[in-house]
């Protein structure tokens, strides 16, 4: 008994082309493929309409989300640097009193009445390092409570900043869900429409299809003819054969410019 031969598909390329998958588009029902992509092509069409009475709505509405997260961000530092300076101060006063309790503690012995000469200049010296001390943490006290200013002068024009960004992304959000309402029910039902076209086209056409759509400048990845002799994606002449056969409906014709995907203008 002969053992039946396995089919080895090759795993799909994403920089594939319709040229390149001219074999195997050429297997099964050429003009059933060729309706379904056209039939693609103008619900892509109809939903890049759709997509353009958005605009760059949606694009500024991120940047603004991105923008009030970052400032988001840097106030959160900014509160950080002030709690840690606080902490500082907080530090530094408990060591300005120790420094004076133990400065008061050295005088107190020296009015006490010392002995000799000896001791009286081992306790000046403590009193004497004591106090620079205490003027080393006041001075800390000072710097930080400059620091804590300046950084609370930051944070308030931060905060500034995020309230009239919050403003803007309101507005956007507003004027976007507007479009938006206004085209849901028609985007819902070419996406469904969408959905049953694209079931109909193998994952190797429809990834040529989607990349050819991406790096086109007017997303037509299947074109009709233009004016009865030109590409209708970058309106290139075609020559006269193949128009007959784009007329049939019964080959894969690609404009030898662009890489369209050419159909007939009776196509609809």
């Amino acid at each position: 008994m002969a053992k039946k031969l396995s089919t080895v598909q090759t795993p799909i390329d994403a920089h594939e082309t319709f040229v390149s998958i001219r074999k195997s588009f050429s297997e099964g029902d050429v003009t059933l493929k060729l309706k379904s992509l056209y039939d693609l092509q103008q619900i892509d069409s109809e939903l890049d309409k759709i997509y353009q009475l958005r605009g760059e709505l949606p694009a500024e509405v991120q940047a603004l989300e991105d923008k009030i997260a970052e400032l988001n961000g840097k106030a959160a530092n900014v509160a950080a640097a002030i709690t840690d300076a606080e902490k500082r101060i907080a530090e530094y006063k408990q060591q300005y009193a120790v420094c004076k309790d133990q400065a008061d503690k050295y005088k107190a012995q020296m009015e006490g009445g010392v002995t000799n000469s000896r001791e009286y200049d081992s306790l000046s010296k403590e009193i004497e390092n004591q106090d620079l001390l205490a003027q080393v943490a006041l001075k800390k006290i000072g710097e930080n409570e400059e620091f804590i200013e300046a950084r609370k002068a930051d944070l308030d024009a931060i905060d500034q900043k995020i309230e009239v960004r919050k403003a803007d992304l309101e507005a956007k959000h507003v004027e976007l869900e507007t479009i938006s309402a206004s085209t849901a029910k028609q985007e819902e039902k070419l996406l469904a429409r969408r959905k049953e076209s694209a079931d109909k086209i193998d994952a190797r056409t429809m990834s040529a299809y989607e990349r050819i759509r991406k790096s086109v400048r007017n997303h037509i990845a299947v074109a009709a003819v233009y004016n009865e002799h030109a590409c209708g994606g970058c309106h290139s002449e075609i020559a006269p054969q193949k128009l007959i056969d784009i007329a049939a409906g019964k080959k894969l014709i690609i404009c030898e410019y662009c890489g369209r995907i050419l159909v007939s203008p009776d196509a609809e």
